[in-house]
């Protein structure tokens, strides 16, 4: 199966938790960054299946992450991850063109069935 995934969270446990998931289950993940300008970059650079986008970090939040990935690459298929009690975050992603949607903490299987539903 191998799909390349890039993950996008300005945690190193978070992203270390997300990488840990999905390369157990078979995916790639080509590249980790941590913050949404190193995102966009890394996605420009490495061309990803997936990117699991954390919405809140410094430097560049993830929605403005997800709309310069989007401009890029209008196929670019981007997962919003967040913490509870950002509905208003979530609204305003998917209407940017996220494809789904995590919360934190992650549940493995949860992760899994929105990577499936996205990329196959």
């Amino acid at each position: 199966m191998a799909n390349n995934i890039l993950i996008c969270d300005d945690a190193a446990f978070m992203r270390m938790m997300i990488k840990d998931i999905l390369t157990k289950n078979g995916y790639n993940v080509v590249g980790e960054a941590e913050n949404g300008a190193k995102g966009v970059e890394k996605y420009n650079e490495l061309h990803p299946d997936l990117v699991l986008m954390d919405i809140t970090m410094p430097e560049m939040d993830g929605i403005a992450a997800l709309k310069g990935i989007k401009a890029a690459d209008a196929n670019a298929k981007v997962i919003m991850c967040s913490a509870m009690g950002q509905q208003a975050m979530v609204i305003e992603s998917i209407q940017a063109g996220a494809k789904d949607f995590i919360v934190k903490p992650f549940q493995a299987d949860r992760v899994l069935e929105a990577v499936k539903k996205v990329i196959g």
